[in-house]
């Protein structure tokens, strides 16, 4: 890491360096003053890339802008303001309004200091009523801020309005970068993961996968915390199930709430930050002190249909169409969401969530298409469609009978069998992180279309530097080879779609 910026530094002829805030694993955060607005107070955000290789330099510098013009267009009065982008001597640096305030972690620590007690439930229930408008505000904007906790929610002083800050989108894009370009580079899932242990979603800390239900997570934690004064590893047993309502006293209601928002599997949780803000209100059979937290208008959405009637009308409308819809099948949608997560990254979950949202009854074809044109490029456009046809058409004969497609790896082409390579990706993750997994079976086969299964798996353990690791590897595909058999369950399902 470069070093530290002194105080009285000039960054970009207009920021001087008045102190650190603080440094972590991704860089350092500074309070500066703008000497262009008359020494007004606001931050800069140091990001370094672990590398001095010029090419990874110029890759982090592409990215780094692209995700900074993102955020740029947050405007939002929970959000402190970004202000600008610049880079300085091949150091990143973004620009944010400075908040005046303490976090939330601070003022729990406070009040069990000075009170004895954490928050009560209708303080908590509060404080999610004025966060879940500023999830749902930049979910819309296919924005997920990967990485709330109370340490990134703060309380300006004479404020009453809690302040989202620390987005984790420019730290991913960083480590994707790093874990893309150099294999050397942390051979881990977490590679290419940012969040924290205990507050992000198991989604998120074991595969890199994160949706807006991910921050519902994250979110429902900070409640949780905040209500029972307790940190995760308390709040969770040895299996890391959550057991922390033996340490409060709350409503069943509320209770069922932040359970559904914990929920291990993403599925299960609630799919937007406007149903936990309308169940909290439709639920609250307390009053809120004059709470007035709302969504804007053109969010709000028809509430009068109890769980049970959307079941049925689910099931209503599936009955009407001839083709089974996509929604119907998670199997189906977790591979999709696969392969697009390698032409757009984490931003696939949005776009799928959106076109779904948009088109619940959605057959696959039309599904397919509909996010083939969320590509920019139309050359990846088409390829994206060109794996789904190769993955799901012609194979689904070979998929639905794994007993005779399904041996241990061998001599026959590798691209002939989607699944195999779907597991290479998946075992690869661990040792070389969510990104690079993708870019080494890609490469590899883009250079030779026909290798092998047994090629290919020499191939990717070329690319493990530790011997030991790549052996485990190999051993892992041999291992989830021998218990195939239930994939044909799935490869049945998906069939189903498209007959």
């Amino acid at each position: 890491m470069t070093t530290e910026i002194n105080p009285g530094t000039l960054i970009n002829n207009r920021y001087l360096i008045k102190k650190i805030l603080g440094q972590g694993g991704f860089g350092r955060t500074y309070l500066a003053l703008d000497t262009q607005r008359f020494g007004e107070a606001c931050v800069l955000k140091e990001f370094l890339p672990a590398t001095t290789k010029p090419e990874i330099i110029r890759k982090s510098r592409e990215l780094f802008e692209r995700e900074a013009k993102v955020l740029y267009q947050i405007q939002h009065p929970q959000i402190p303001k970004f202000l600008a982008w610049l880079t300085e001597n091949e150091r990143l640096f973004i620009v944010l309004e400075y908040i005046d305030g303490k976090n939330y972690s601070e003022i729990l620590s406070e009040r069990l200091s000075n009170k004895g007690r954490p928050f009560s439930e209708n303080e908590v229930r509060a404080w999610l009523l004025d966060m879940l408008p500023v999830l749902e505000y930049i979910h819309d904007r296919k924005i997920i801020h990967r990485d709330i906790s109370l340490e990134n929610v703060m309380l300006r002083h004479n404020e009453s309005k809690p302040m989202l800050i620390d987005f984790g989108v420019v730290k991913e894009k960083l480590t994707e970068i790093l874990s893309a370009q150099s294999p050397h580079y942390q051979y881990s899932v977490h590679s290419s993961v940012v969040g924290k242990i205990g507050y992000s979603a198991p989604e998120q800390l074991r595969v890199g996968h994160c949706y807006p239900s991910s921050d519902i997570y994250s979110l429902a934690v900070s409640a949780v915390i905040l209500l029972t004064g307790k940190m995760p590893h308390v709040l969770m047993d040895g299996s890391l199930n959550w057991q922390w309502r033996s340490y409060v006293n709350i409503s069943d209601s509320f209770a069922r709430i932040l359970e559904k928002m914990l929920a291990e599997v993403p599925t299960e949780r609630y799919q937007s930050a406007k149903q936990v803000f309308i169940e909290l209100n439709n639920n609250s059979s307390l009053s809120l002190g004059g709470v007035s937290s709302s969504l804007p208008k053109t969010q709000q959405i028809h509430t009068n249909t109890t769980h049970g009637q959307e079941k049925q009308n689910s099931e209503t409308n599936t009955q009407s169409h001839t083709q089974t819809p996509v929604s119907l099948n998670p199997e189906f949608l977790e591979f999709v969401g696969r392969e697009l997560t390698s032409f757009v990254g984490p931003i696939a979950s949005v776009l799928m969530k959106n076109t779904l949202d948009q088109s619940p009854q959605i057959a696959p074809k039309e599904f397919t298409e509909a996010l083939a044109k969320e590509i920019f490029d139309a050359q990846k456009a088409q390829e994206f469609r060109n794996r789904l046809q190769l993955v799901v058409e012609p194979n689904l004969a070979k998929l639905a009978n794994p007993s005779s497609s399904y041996q241990a790896f061998g001599n026959y082409p590798a691209i002939s069998d989607p699944e195999f390579l779907d597991r290479c990706r998946r075992e690869l993750i661990s040792f070389v992180g969510l990104f690079s997994s993708v870019i080494l079976i890609k490469d590899a086969l883009n250079q030779h279309p026909n290798l092998t299964q047994t090629q290919l798996i020499e191939t990717l353990m070329a690319e493990i530097p530790d011997e030991q690791k790549a052996q485990k590897f190999k051993e892992r595909i041999q291992k989830t080879t021998s218990h195939i058999k239930s994939f044909g369950a799935i490869a049945s399902k998906i069939s189903a779609l498209f007959n």
